[in-house]
């Protein structure tokens, strides 16, 4: 039990409250900690309200409704903690709601919708699902009631770690509505513009202890509060026919050709996430603070680092200063980001993190074995493991019951079937196994 229950619950009393002109998908820590922050600092905040959806549990919006939407901000350094209160969610909305998504959708006052449903909702719904409780799904209905309604052109933001997000969200829709309907496919493709984002604020999972300091610093209960890293950095490129929030009041940085500064984003810091998750928990490490100080995670870090950094070209990019600044803020523990929630949904990451650098490193005549061990570290770890949340659970476990390299070529056809195919890559592949924990047994 801890010491505030009498203190208040956070409230916005007399904080303004604008108008709903952002519906959010996938309402979670990140979302507060990234866009909601971004559009409570806009120069224009007054004038853009968000309206946020829950993704997989209704428990989010029940919490910040409770508190009319309202939430601190813990920016947590080296150095000490500071906190904001920030209040540009004005509406909580479980994600099953489909009712009052359609209705804020087609309100001719929206203008942007942006999504963080997590990198494997998109793989489900280009394979053309016509499942009706998928994110994308529910915001396919909400378009055709504005279509339907007349209101005009709206922006879609995709703002989750997929290489070419803008695409790849635009390719998710557009298969659900033809799926339902040509002629709103044909009015999507001429009304909704796909914008494509970098997006980068490392966010962890609020713990008790957290909420515990905010009550003790604040004087004041949250239960919606989120920690984060002082950092913050969004790189957007596409249209907004609708208008948007002057984001860039923020430091958001608006591109024309934002693929360069994606690649950076996915290899660079996802993709030694990655390693670090895959290769800290097989080596007893908690955090991504703890993995950064083994040296053999470190070590694997750097290789791929080098091996990424040379498909990576332009000076606007900063490659040295970027891999210095991820440095410090993986080594920074007071960030408790762990390393069981980074390892989370590895066939989708990984096929954007690992398969493109390795696949240029053998294109160049090079080993690519960096990019390699990234990949053995996740088949070691869920070869190491039955609690796995994976889109493709199942079918790693049916790999798992194979052996030798035939387990490993089936777990590699799980992120990509040309690798799995090529003889070579596995026996790279599975030559590394054992690079992490002497605790791990391959047969």
């Amino acid at each position: 039990m801890t010491g505030d229950q009498g203190l208040p619950r956070l409230n916005r009393g007399t904080r303004p409250k604008p108008p709903v002109r952002i519906v959010h998908l996938g309402l979670g820590a990140f979302h507060r900690s990234h866009q909601a922050w971004y559009t409570q600092h806009a120069g224009d905040a007054a004038e853009w309200g968000i309206a946020a959806f829950t993704g997989r549990r209704p428990d989010a919006a029940d919490v910040l409704a409770e508190q009319d939407g309202v939430f601190t901000v813990v920016e947590r350094s080296g150095r000490g903690d500071s906190f904001e209160v920030v209040g540009s969610i004005v509406e909580a909305v479980d994600g099953s709601d489909v009712g009052r998504l359609t209705e804020l959708v087609a309100a001719p006052t929206t203008g942007v919708v942006t999504l963080t449903i997590t990198e494997s909702a998109y793989a489900a719904d280009i394979a053309g699902s016509a499942e009706g409780s998928t994110p994308l799904a529910r915001l396919v209905t909400a378009l055709a009631a504005r279509r339907d309604a007349e209101s005009g052109p709206i922006a879609v933001v995709s703002c989750d770690n997929l290489a070419e997000n803008g695409d790849v969200a635009r390719q998710a829709v557009g298969a659900l509505a033809r799926a339902r309907d040509g002629g709103l496919a044909a009015w999507i493709d001429a009304n909704v513009s796909f914008v494509s984002t970098s997006v980068d604020r490392i966010t962890p999972r609020t713990t008790q202890a957290d909420l515990d300091v905010v009550a003790a610093s604040c004087g004041y209960r949250d239960l919606a509060a989120v920690v984060t890293e002082p950092f913050h950095n969004w790189i957007l490129s596409g249209d907004f026919p609708a208008g948007r929030p002057r984001w860039e009041d923020a430091g958001a940085v608006f591109v024309d050709h934002i693929e360069p500064f994606e690649n950076r984003k996915l290899w660079l810091l996802n993709g030694s996430h990655s390693i670090l998750a895959y290769a800290g928990l097989l080596r007893g490490h908690a955090t991504v603070a703890e993995a950064l100080s083994d040296d053999v995670c470190r070590g694997a870090v750097e290789a791929f680092w080098d091996e990424a950094s040379r498909h990576l070209p332009g000076d606007e990019l900063q490659i040295p200063k970027y891999r210095k600044a991820l440095l410090e803020r993986f080594g920074n523990s007071r960030i408790a980001h762990h390393l069981i929630q980074i390892a989370m949904d590895g066939t989708t990451k990984l096929r954007m993190r690992a398969v493109p650098v390795l696949a240029a490193e053998r294109s160049a005549g090079r080993s690519g074995d960096g990019a390699a061990r990234m990949i053995a570290a996740w088949l070691a770890y869920v070869s190491s493991t039955t609690e796995l949340q994976d889109p493709l659970a199942a079918d790693i476990q049916d790999a798992k019951t194979l052996d030798g390299e035939h387990r490993t070529a089936a777990l590699v056809a799980l992120i990509s079937t040309e690798l799995a195919n090529d003889a070579a890559t596995v026996s790279q592949i599975h030559g590394q196994l054992d690079s992490f924990a002497a605790t791990t047994s391959h047969a």
